[in-house]
């Protein structure tokens, strides 16, 4: 280099290292996220309430941001609901066998805890490795092999063991009696009960005390020997020849209304809300009556694009009359209200008119009317 360059580059590098600097501010400034909101948990909470019979279904399996999680719970607590049903896939535990991720699902229990629910918790799913692979066989994620019973239950049993006296109780698996959710295979209330049997067990030898629930039993009119479903009371009729009664301390059951009334009466051919006496019949009927029944699912829709919805003001009517009948009933422990709120709206369009509160968090009037209902005060809305 030239003697007489060397002045003006020592000149110079001061000029540019700064302007070098700058732009990478001004990156960092246009490229940087927030950081998320920290969470802090608060001293324990206790729910208000008059009537222990309400119960709400949560969606958090897919919620990803903590505050969200939290709030959600502060207004289930808020509304005076002091159960919550909570889905806990098994792929999303775990993914690798015998490996078990909790984090997700410590995250959940640990709020719950402190809003002061208790959780009923839904297990369900099976993860790639529990499948058979997809050159053999295409499966969904509801496919389990009878082969990996013993998995699942293994699985029940790690879930039971971790969460102990925090846990209302597990429902193990959700509308068997539905092709759908049995893998697309014809519904087999044997091996489902064969499935129970394992998970009843595996859950006991982790907690003694433990609820096990089975059954969650969809509503459907769908024969016997139907490729997409069974009737709910056939279904578990044959749950009973086969051996289920000792193998779950409750039922768990679904019951949609649709468009018709609380007080229309039950019927066979018909998918009401009391359609659930005639669970409670076969209940009976095999001697197990003095087993209670948690609706765990139930509720009406008022989408304003659907042909089996309801009129707000008729959803929030409906829904404050099937609390006073399941309140009545002494059979019955809990009515969960399909559903408090989902992570999008857009999630599943037609779930959101089934929601309490948006995703959101905008209270919708039928959350006010189920909160006055719940902690005793005046009820709004209703003429």
């Amino acid at each position: 280099m030239k003697a007489w360059l060397l002045p003006l580059v020592r000149q110079q590098a001061p000029r540019a290292l700064r302007l070098l600097v700058l732009l990478g501010l001004i990156y960092g400034l246009l490229t940087a996220r927030p950081a998320p909101a920290r969470v802090v948990l608060g001293p324990p909470q206790t729910v208000q309430t008059v009537n222990l019979t309400v119960c709400v279904h949560t969606r958090l399996t897919d919620e990803v941001e903590e505050w969200k999680i939290q709030r959600t719970l502060q207004l289930v607590r808020e509304m005076g609901a002091a159960t919550i049903v909570e889905f806990f896939p098994w792929p999303y535990i775990e993914r690798e066998r015998g490996s078990y991720d909790w984090e997700h699902a410590d995250r959940i229990m640990r709020h719950a805890e402190n809003q002061g629910l208790t959780v009923l918790a839904r297990l369900g799913l099976v993860p790639d490795w529990a499948r058979p692979p997809v050159q053999e066989k295409v499966t969904t994620l509801t496919y389990l092999p009878y082969e990996r019973f013993e998995d699942f239950a293994r699985f029940v049993g790690a879930f039971v063991a971790r969460y102990g006296e925090r846990l209302g109780g597990v429902i193990i698996w959700n509308e068997p009696n539905l092709s759908y959710e049995w893998g697309d295979r014809g519904p087999d209330p044997e091996a489902y009960t064969e499935l129970l049997r394992l998970s009843y067990q595996a859950a006991h030898a982790a907690n003694p005390q433990v609820l096990v629930l089975g059954g969650a039993l969809a509503p459907t009119t769908e024969p016997e020997g139907s490729g997409s479903g069974m009737n709910e009371m056939r279904y578990l009729e044959r749950m009973y020849q086969a051996g289920a009664a000792p193998y779950f301390d409750a039922l768990a059951a679904h019951t949609y209304g649709f468009t018709a009334a609380p007080s229309d009466p039950p019927d066979p051919a018909t998918i009401n809300f009391r359609r659930v006496e005639l669970l409670r019949a076969v209940m009976e009927r095999y001697g197990d009556g003095d087993k209670p029944v948690y609706i765990t699912e139930s509720g009406w829709s008022d989408d304003p694009r659907w042909t089996r919805a309801v009129r707000p003001g008729q959803r929030i009517a409906y829904t404050l009359e099937a609390l006073d009948m399941a309140t009545a009933w002494p059979w019955v422990e809990r009515l969960c209200l399909w559903q408090f709120r989902q992570p999008a709206d857009t999630f599943n369009r037609r779930d959101a008119y089934y929601a309490l509160v948006s995703s959101d968090f905008v209270i919708k009037p039928i959350y006010e009317a189920v909160q006055a209902y719940a902690r005793g005060w005046p009820i709004p809305y209703v003429q």
